[in-house]
């Protein structure tokens, strides 16, 4: 049994101290002094971060250049049905008809989460992407400065950065940031997307795609990486058709924001070539560290500072000169070292129990040149198709950073994290002794007062 299981009666005290300690600091500050640091801004000055959140040079988990390469998404991701190549073919087949019996055996017997209403929910969001396709290009639909007999906009790449993120975040983009392309960062976008088309770049005006490759111009140099927010209110009755559903949720609004963000770029007389198909284009997680969005976690993906990991992460390649932003350090990739709640709560034990992130991947769908924590994600996908029938989600869940802050107590747990990570654990013991992270019960997500979306943006 794991330490963190049962939290006894003088851990429980001594975390109360710890909350002493924290609200002594901020009794040191003083309460209006405290209130500016908490909303005082460190990125695009566009949205407002606490202070804790501090820019930096490099990621919190380190990064050798050098030893990687662009990835091949056909080959080395299990996007898709099945375990693509890290299967046989029967092997594909069988989890495939093993996932549709594990459906149909829990649809019959009207199990929660997995009711004919559940499954009605989340089938809603499947199929948008019949009539609004995902393209590379986007709808094109938009005029043109040309058009118009215009020049196209010009603005200092630090106006058009604070001009692209009020634009998304209208659109339905919880986070924005951006990373300039370099010989580096580029090893961040696919050589191969996952439908089996190269992606290059190239000395070209204009980009385009045929059927064998989609080309990127040599003077796009920006990405747009943006955050679309998951209902955590959802996603804690993980693993069930209702978390199911706002992951499906949040991807439909994720290409809804492509879309919008590429017919923008358009109208303003540039191109923003998007994900032509579903996690497409480049390595998510990677790009959100690098544009500050969030640390790379134990979950190995990202974790922000506002909404923990429950978001979906998404980009486009952009022509307009965007001011980058850089990586962020707000103690996320500390706290994972001693927390390890996700890596507990694994039921097929797919998450590291290391203490240190390291840099040795454990397959080939990991990307080596980086430190983390590496998943095996074979073993967590064949757990969704021969246990579940759905997708999971139990590490995003009880992940102590899913809490979303509605009390003052929250932002004073997050500074805490960030400047005293000395008491780490017992910010985790804490976690545990008040109940977060427990699954909460499907049927009652249906008696629930909603608001939109699922996602609460109140405090108390």
């Amino acid at each position: 049994m794991s330490q963190h299981d049962n939290p006894s009666r003088r851990d429980f005290l001594k975390n109360m101290g710890m909350a002493g300690i924290t609200l002594g600091v901020s009794g040191a500050v003083g309460a209006t002094a405290l209130g500016e640091q908490l909303g005082e801004t460190t990125s695009g000055g566009v949205y407002r971060r606490p202070w804790w959140v501090r820019q930096v040079d490099e990621p919190t988990l380190g990064i050798k250049w050098e030893a990687m390469q662009r990835v091949n998404a056909q080959q080395n991701t299990l996007l898709g049905d099945g375990l693509n190549r890290f299967a046989t073919e029967e092997e594909n087949k069988r989890l495939q008809e093993a996932r549709r019996q594990i459906q149909q055996q829990r649809l019959a017997n009207n199990q929660a989460g997995y009711t004919l209403r559940d499954t009605a929910l989340v089938n809603a969001f499947h199929s948008v992407r019949e009539v609004m396709p995902r393209t590379f290009l986007g709808p094109q639909q938009a005029p043109r400065p040309q058009d118009e007999g215009l020049e196209p906009w010009h603005g200092t790449p630090e106006e058009n950065a604070a001009m692209v993120k009020v634009a998304l975040h209208q659109m339905g983009a919880a986070l924005v940031g951006f990373v300039k392309l370099d010989d580096n960062t580029r090893k961040l976008i696919y050589s191969v997307d996952h439908d089996g088309k190269q992606i290059i770049f190239d000395d070209v005006e204009q980009a385009y795609e045929d059927d064998d490759k989609r080309v990127i111009p040599n003077k796009a140099q920006w990405v747009i990486v943006y955050a679309v927010q998951m209902s955590d209110l959802a996603m804690k009755r993980a693993p069930t058709k209702i978390a199911q559903t706002t992951t499906r949720e949040s991807y439909q609004r994720g290409l809804m924001i492509q879309n919008n963000a590429q017919e923008f770029l358009r109208g303003l007389g540039y191109q923003g070539m998007g994900e032509a198909a579903l996690n497409g284009l480049g390595i998510a997680p990677a790009l959100a560290v690098m544009a500050g969005l969030g640390e790379l976690s134990r979950l190995n993906r990202v974790i922000t500072p506002e909404y923990g990991p429950m978001v979906r992460i998404f980009k486009m390649v952009t022509d307009l000169p965007l001011a980058p932003d850089k990586p962020i350090d707000a103690g996320i990739a500390r706290f994972c070292r001693s927390c390890k709640k996700c890596a507990e709560a694994c039921p097929p034990s797919a998450l590291s129990f290391e203490t240190d992130p390291n840099w040795q991947p454990i397959g080939e769908w990991n990307n080596p040149g980086h430190q983390a924590w590496f998943e095996d994600s074979v073993r967590c996908k064949r757990y969704w198709y021969e246990e579940l029938g759905t997708n999971c989600g139990i590490c995003f869940s009880v992940c102590p950073f899913s809490k979303r802050n509605q009390s003052f107590m929250h932002d004073l747990i997050r500074m805490q994290i960030s400047e005293m990570p000395f008491l780490n654990e017992m910010t985790r013991n804490m976690d545990d002794a008040f109940g977060y992270g427990i699954q909460k019960d499907p049927e009652g997500w249906w008696s629930l007062d909603l608001p939109e979306f699922g996602i609460r943006t109140d405090k108390d």
